[in-house]
């Protein structure tokens, strides 16, 4: 696979708050790739350079084999882009728009085509097309956007809270249109704080705070920096026997089951023991995207004149929905 997105040591200084300080993120062809972080982690302020809306204090970033900032035009032909917090003229109808965006990345050549696409589009986000900007809802408005994107064939889909404002049958039909779009070809860097989103639909990850890489990989890959849990029935088994195993941790009766967790990457260590104890109602739950994230994002708040110190500097302006990991300290 070849390289579509890459940062080298990007910075992005708004007067004394570094919002990017030394960024290094690559996404290859053909993958989705999840770009995690709460609101002021930096990642807003990443697509804005991305897309050459921003210029970089330092540091190097292209997409597509092409400079954001110097080539933004032949870029934009090339990408499809949603923000988190659409804004619509409010003259214009949501199908007005949507076509006037299709335009200006020039993906309306084959008419007849793009009709039809755009049709069963607005079939499957169950949208109204008729309706002038300013009637529209928070969901309606991102429906807009992500019909825009979906419409027209892009090599780059720049996805930033894509799902904001949407129901769960909408979700579903989001992920549904972006593994349909990487089927094609296309590559997609999705930035969201809705785990579970990032779970089902990316093959790597990486995860930003205070404006650089802290982790990444693909979800394998990073498991094995986190403990899964296991549980089975008690049956009259004391606990501690399982005490003596390094790999165990947590061990504790929680009313009729043994649960405790093991290191990841030695719970081969454990289940011959367990298959020795004759155990029933085996529960193995491998670890989740969100335990991973709570390793960067739970312990400290990140330092002072950091990305993480200053939404408005970066991530202003958005807020938590369902499923969404805003508890965690650090969050600016």
């Amino acid at each position: 696979m070849s390289t579509v997105v890459q940062t080298v040591n990007l910075h992005k200084h708004f007067g004394r708050v570094h919002a990017l300080d030394g960024l290094d993120l690559e996404v290859q062809r053909g993958e989705i790739h999840g770009f995690l972080g709460p609101n002021g982690a930096g990642k807003s302020t990443t697509l804005r350079i991305l897309l050459g809306v921003a210029k970089a204090t330092s540091g190097s970033a292209s997409i597509l084999g092409l400079e954001p900032w110097s080539q933004a035009v032949e870029l934009h032909h090339k990408l499809g882009y949603v923000p988190g917090d659409v804004r619509l003229w409010p003259n214009l109808s949501g199908g007005e728009t949507i076509d006037l965006l299709s335009r200006l990345r020039g993906g309306t050549a084959d008419g007849q085509a793009y009709r039809q696409r755009k049709a069963r589009l607005c079939e499957a986000f169950d949208f109204d097309p008729g309706k002038k900007g300013r009637a529209y809802s928070k969901g309606n408005r991102q429906k807009v956007a992500l019909i825009a994107a979906f419409a027209t064939d892009a090599e780059l889909y720049l996805f930033d809270e894509p799902t904001s404002g949407l129901d769960p049958l909408m979700e579903a039909v989001f992920r549904r249109e972006t593994l349909a779009a990487v089927e094609r070809g296309a590559t997609v860097l999705l930035s969201s704080h809705i785990l579970s989103e990032v779970e089902v639909l990316c093959h790597r990850v990486s995860i930003i705070r205070a404006g650089r890489i802290v982790d990444g990989g693909t979800l394998d890959s990073l498991r094995h920096l986190t403990r899964t849990e296991i549980s089975f029935a008690a049956d009259g088994l004391d606990p501690q026997v399982l005490g003596t195993l390094a790999a165990i941790h947590d061990l504790a009766r929680d009313g009729g089951r043994v649960r405790f967790t093991a290191d990841s990457d030695r719970v081969a260590e454990v289940l011959p023991t367990l298959g020795a104890l004759g155990v029933q109602g085996l529960t193995i739950t491998p670890p989740s995207l969100e335990e991973l994230f709570l390793r960067h994002y739970g312990d400290v708040s990140a330092p002072p004149g950091t990305a993480a110190t200053d939404t408005a500097a970066t991530d202003a302006g958005k807020h938590g929905s369902r499923r969404h990991l805003l508890t965690a300290k650090g969050r600016g």
